[in-house]
């Protein structure tokens, strides 16, 4: 689905997360295969007149700019999404970034590992596994190693498509937050659902220790 009345906003808010921003394409059981293309913030503040809680895309060259960190006061403008399934963060394109108040750097024992996110490289290199929702949504939130991906599944190969968004761990294996949560379906046309039980997570790890 393509939005086409896309909007400049402007925005501004507290940091009370940073998350890689990623992709994932799946195939039956074959390939899960994950793209990582900056970073998503979530802010309590105001976006487009109405307060509450919203996500914008960021780059990576913008994240390594300015360093933003949770807590910090940021504002800045951003566009609406043309295409909803293609990305979880409420807005995209941001620009006129700015901090307003720096965060007081203060030192907390992980888990959540609330970090300066690392760069994208290092998130390609370490892999993800599946991550329960009900964790994303809670304890593992502010966490710089947790995702919601936009997930793009092949559904007729090179004739149809479904979307969805699923949450993923870039975490150490033996963080003790982890859960994996149910296996997640795979649909393939005529095959019904197949599903992806974690094995794909080993493969996706497996330059890793438990503790990395």
């Amino acid at each position: 689905m393509i939005i086409n009345d896309q909007e400049k906003i402007a925005w501004q808010g507290t940091i009370v997360s940073i998350q890689p921003r990623t992709t994932v394409w799946r195939y039956k059981l074959d390939n899960r295969t994950h793209y990582h293309r900056g970073y998503n913030l979530f802010l309590d503040g105001e976006a487009d007149g109405v307060v509450g809680r919203f996500s914008v895309a960021v780059s990576e060259k913008q994240q390594q700019k300015l360093i933003f960190r949770i807590g910090d006061q940021v504002k800045g403008t951003a566009w609406t999404k043309r295409y909803p399934v293609s990305d979880y963060a409420d807005y995209y394109r941001a620009g006129n970034l700015k901090i307003l108040t720096r965060a007081d750097q203060k030192d907390t024992t992980p888990p959540p590992y609330l970090i300066e996110p690392p760069d994208m490289a290092t998130y390609e290199w370490r892999g993800a596994r599946m991550l329960s929702k009900s964790r994303y949504n809670g304890k593992c939130f502010p966490c710089a190693w947790a995702t919601m991906s936009a997930v793009e599944i092949e559904y007729d190969w090179g004739v149809s498509r479904k979307y969805r968004f699923e949450s993923f761990c870039y975490g150490p294996k033996s963080c003790p937050f982890y859960q994996m949560g149910r296996p997640r379906s795979v649909p393939y046309k005529k095959f019904g659902s197949l599903y992806d039980e974690g094995w794909l997570d080993d493969i996706c790890t497996e330059r890793r220790d438990w503790d990395e």
